[in-house]
Protein backbone atom coordinates (compact mmCIF):
# COMPACT_ATOMS: atom_id res chain seq x y z
CA UNK A 1 0.00 0.00 0.00
CA UNK A 2 2.82 2.42 0.95
CA UNK A 3 5.84 0.69 -0.17
CA UNK A 4 5.85 2.09 -3.76
CA UNK A 5 7.26 5.54 -1.69
CA UNK A 6 10.27 3.66 -0.43
CA UNK A 7 13.65 4.06 -2.25
CA UNK A 8 14.90 1.01 -4.23
CA UNK A 9 17.43 0.03 -1.61
CA UNK A 10 14.98 0.95 1.35
CA UNK A 11 12.65 -1.94 -0.75
CA UNK A 12 15.35 -4.59 -0.87
CA UNK A 13 15.73 -3.84 3.16
CA UNK A 14 12.43 -3.78 3.50
CA UNK A 15 12.23 -6.92 2.12
CA UNK A 16 14.77 -8.68 3.76
CA UNK A 17 13.24 -7.73 7.34
CA UNK A 18 9.52 -9.10 6.13
CA UNK A 19 11.35 -12.39 5.97
CA UNK A 20 13.52 -12.25 9.12
CA UNK A 21 9.98 -11.19 11.15
CA UNK A 22 7.94 -13.58 9.00
CA UNK A 23 10.58 -16.14 10.19
CA UNK A 24 11.55 -15.11 13.76
CA UNK A 25 9.07 -17.66 15.34
CA UNK A 26 10.16 -20.65 13.72
CA UNK A 27 6.87 -20.80 11.42
CA UNK A 28 6.58 -19.33 7.99
CA UNK A 29 3.00 -19.33 7.44
CA UNK A 30 1.11 -19.55 3.92
CA UNK A 31 -0.46 -15.93 4.76
CA UNK A 32 2.96 -14.52 5.45
CA UNK A 33 4.30 -16.28 2.19
CA UNK A 34 1.88 -14.69 0.19
CA UNK A 35 2.02 -11.33 1.99
CA UNK A 36 5.30 -10.82 1.23
CA UNK A 37 4.57 -11.90 -2.50
CA UNK A 38 1.91 -9.09 -2.30
CA UNK A 39 4.80 -6.90 -1.33
CA UNK A 40 7.18 -7.82 -4.44
CA UNK A 41 4.25 -7.20 -6.38
CA UNK A 42 3.51 -3.81 -5.25
CA UNK A 43 7.29 -2.92 -4.89
CA UNK A 44 7.70 -4.18 -8.38
CA UNK A 45 10.48 -6.09 -7.06
CA UNK A 46 11.33 -9.61 -7.49
CA UNK A 47 11.45 -12.05 -4.93
CA UNK A 48 14.69 -11.98 -2.71
CA UNK A 49 16.43 -15.51 -1.60
CA UNK A 50 16.81 -14.84 1.99
CA UNK A 51 19.77 -16.03 3.60
CA UNK A 52 19.30 -16.03 7.50
CA UNK A 53 23.06 -17.13 8.11
CA UNK A 54 23.87 -13.32 6.25
CA UNK A 55 21.39 -11.05 7.41
CA UNK A 56 22.42 -8.58 10.22
CA UNK A 57 19.45 -6.49 11.75
CA UNK A 58 21.16 -3.58 12.11
CA UNK A 59 23.17 -3.39 8.92
CA UNK A 60 19.32 -3.65 7.35
CA UNK A 61 17.91 -0.94 9.57
CA UNK A 62 20.62 1.50 8.30
CA UNK A 63 19.79 1.48 5.08
CA UNK A 64 15.87 2.78 6.01
CA UNK A 65 16.90 6.59 5.77
CA UNK A 66 13.98 8.95 6.15
CA UNK A 67 11.60 9.00 8.92
CA UNK A 68 8.76 8.49 6.71
CA UNK A 69 10.11 5.62 5.67
CA UNK A 70 10.74 4.03 8.98
CA UNK A 71 7.13 4.60 8.87
CA UNK A 72 6.35 3.07 6.42
CA UNK A 73 8.26 -0.16 7.15
CA UNK A 74 7.13 -0.62 10.80
CA UNK A 75 3.37 0.21 9.21
CA UNK A 76 3.66 -2.89 6.42
CA UNK A 77 5.82 -4.75 8.75
CA UNK A 78 2.53 -5.08 11.05
CA UNK A 79 0.17 -6.11 8.42
CA UNK A 80 2.52 -8.95 8.01
CA UNK A 81 2.67 -9.56 11.37
CA UNK A 82 -0.83 -9.74 12.28
CA UNK A 83 -1.35 -12.09 8.59
CA UNK A 84 -1.57 -14.67 10.32
CA UNK A 85 -3.25 -13.66 13.27
CA UNK A 86 -0.51 -14.49 15.89
CA UNK A 87 1.19 -11.89 17.31
CA UNK A 88 4.35 -14.17 18.55
CA UNK A 89 6.39 -12.59 21.49
CA UNK A 90 9.19 -13.33 19.25
CA UNK A 91 7.80 -10.94 16.72
CA UNK A 92 6.86 -8.52 19.13
CA UNK A 93 10.30 -8.74 20.67
CA UNK A 94 11.74 -7.41 17.30
CA UNK A 95 9.02 -5.16 15.96
CA UNK A 96 9.86 -3.52 19.58
CA UNK A 97 13.57 -3.58 19.03
CA UNK A 98 12.98 -1.83 15.00
CA UNK A 99 10.84 0.68 16.70
CA UNK A 100 13.59 2.08 19.05
CA UNK A 101 15.93 1.90 16.68
CA UNK A 102 13.70 4.00 14.53
CA UNK A 103 12.96 6.30 17.24
CA UNK A 104 9.04 5.22 17.32
CA UNK A 105 7.33 5.37 20.83
CA UNK A 106 5.39 2.37 21.89
CA UNK A 107 2.38 4.47 21.94
CA UNK A 108 2.53 4.88 18.27
CA UNK A 109 3.72 1.44 17.90
CA UNK A 110 0.78 -0.14 19.30
CA UNK A 111 -1.80 2.50 16.89
CA UNK A 112 0.46 0.93 13.82
CA UNK A 113 -0.06 -2.55 15.61
CA UNK A 114 -3.74 -1.44 15.58
CA UNK A 115 -3.62 -0.24 11.72
CA UNK A 116 -1.81 -3.73 10.69
CA UNK A 117 -4.15 -5.83 12.03
CA UNK A 118 -7.40 -3.85 10.69
CA UNK A 119 -5.27 -4.08 6.84
CA UNK A 120 -4.20 -7.59 7.26
CA UNK A 121 -7.94 -8.16 8.06
CA UNK A 122 -9.83 -5.97 5.27
CA UNK A 123 -6.99 -7.52 2.72
CA UNK A 124 -7.85 -11.21 3.84
CA UNK A 125 -11.75 -10.30 3.21
CA UNK A 126 -11.10 -8.68 -0.17
CA UNK A 127 -9.70 -11.89 -0.83
CA UNK A 128 -12.32 -13.96 -0.25
CA UNK A 129 -14.66 -11.55 -2.38
CA UNK A 130 -12.63 -12.53 -4.97
CA UNK A 131 -12.93 -16.80 -4.82
CA UNK A 132 -15.37 -17.92 -7.05
CA UNK A 133 -19.12 -18.42 -5.74
CA UNK A 134 -18.51 -16.13 -3.25
CA UNK A 135 -20.87 -12.90 -3.24
CA UNK A 136 -21.19 -9.85 -1.23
Amino acid sequence: MLLMQLKNNEKFAFLNLAYYIANIDGEFEQEEKNTIEEYCAEMGIENVAYNEDMFSLEDTLKQISSLKSKKIVLMELMILIHSDDKFHRFEQGIIEKIADNFYISKNQLVIYSQWGKMASSLYQQGNLFLEDGLSV
